[in-house]
């Protein structure tokens, strides 16, 4: 699979000077953890969930999350349970039949469900790349991260963790610091293990009774973004120690009325004779997505949950590396700039220097290398507009 693998090919190399590479389940943790994108989440009892899934997957969806947690009603747990080991089943054959599947995880609610669901997936379990972890904190999580180490010993299949940290302990001042200090021991004993850690920013409001608007990101509110901040600051580090951090849930996908001007400017869709785009993503709360797609990546998150498929592209359109980007960190990352110093960009409009802006260049390499880098005269707007299907 790769990202915007959905469009033909031609139009792919219109787009892009450096293309997206593939990936699939067995490639290297580092690749996969910056690759999950838009992480689609989904019910674990729907129905036609495989094909649901392979619906998505032919419209740009690297990763889903199925689950057996919040979007479920507890009285429904047994029968998605028992639906997702049918579905599996069939997505065996599709993808047999030479279906293309995303990379796919389950949430549990019990650290006593991973095995069990391993156990009755039997040979399907080749299609699934690992497990969410909801409330993860460490003292529910080390259970979670030993039943998943069981499973794969007895499965012989490699499988990921993504621990959501979701938890009032993590909001409340007089107990965070010790909560992160607990999550960080965790992951690190296991941390070949962990793929990314995911932010519950929907779980951080109900602490608080809050619900954030369309026209506010999650940034807007003062209290969620002192959580992300310190989620990054002590899990999210560039020295080694750190993880992917995923960027929270767009819970909206039609408003039919707003308070403030939108978001998004008018120019770059004038330019990209994209007008009617521009019209459509404001009328389904699209422009403040974008926003806080863009705070996500300014804060140091990558990827982000989203519940609904309107949501994949625009983050996927967001991730690609721009030209100029891609630009400035090869100038950083030129061998002969190991003893550091300060140039001027290629594009003649920023000072780079060399050894502060090394690890931005590293991180901004490994994203070119999974979502592409966009030619000169490509925007993000060429980008969305080149994958709504037509």
């Amino acid at each position: 699979m790769r990202h915007f693998g959905h469009i033909a090919p031609e139009v792919r190399g219109r787009l892009f000077h450096q293309q997206p590479c593939e990936f699939g389940t067995d490639s290297p943790a580092r690749t996969l953890s910056a690759a999950l994108g838009a992480t689609l989440y989904s019910p674990a009892t729907r129905p036609r969930l495989a094909d649901d899934i392979v619906k998505q997957a032919g419209l740009g969806v690297v990763s889903m999350v199925l689950c057996l947690e919040d979007s479920i009603d507890d009285a429904d747990v047994v029968a998605g349970e028992e639906n997702l080991v049918r579905q599996f089943d069939e997505l065996d054959a599709r993808a047999a039949a030479g279906a293309g599947l995303p990379l796919l995880f389950i949430r549990v609610r019990t650290p006593e469900q991973i095995a069990d669901l391993v156990r009755r997936l039997g040979a399907t379990v080749r299609l699934l790349s690992g497990f969410v972890f909801p409330k993860f904190t460490e003292e529910r999580g080390i259970p979670f991260l030993e039943a998943l180490a069981g499973a794969e010993a007895a499965s012989g299949r490699r499988l990921f963790g993504m621990p959501v940290l979701e938890t009032p302990e993590l909001m409340y001042r007089e107990t965070r610091v010790d909560a992160l200090e607990g999550i960080a021991r965790s992951v690190e004993k296991y941390r070949d293990r962990v793929l990314a850690l995911r932010l519950g920013v929907t779980d951080f409001c109900s602490s608080y009774g809050l619900r954030r608007a369309p026209d506010m990101t999650a940034y807007d509110v003062q209290i969620i973004a002192s959580v992300i901040a310190d989620v990054v600051n002590m899990l999210g580090r560039a020295d080694g120690t750190g993880f992917t951090v995923t960027g929270p849930v767009w819970e909206y996908f039609r408003v039919p009325e707003r308070m403030f001007k939108p978001l998004l400017r008018t120019s770059p869709f004038l330019e990209g004779q994209a007008v009617e785009l521009r019209e459509r993503l404001i009328e389904h709360a699209m422009d403040g997505l974008l926003r806080e797609i863009s705070l996500d990546q300014a804060n140091g998150l990558l990827g982000k949950t989203c519940i609904h498929p309107t949501h994949v592209l625009p983050v996927h359109a967001l991730s690609v590396v721009s030209h100029e980007e891609f630009s400035d960190a090869a100038d950083i990352l030129r061998p002969e700039r190991g003893g550091g110093g300060v140039l001027r960009s290629s594009y003649t409009n920023k000072m780079n220097e060399v050894k502060p802006h090394r690890a931005w260049a590293e991180r901004t390499m490994l994203r070119a290398e999974v979502f592409g880098v966009a030619r000169e005269d490509v925007s993000f707007v060429d980008l969305l507009a080149a994958g709504i299907p037509g």
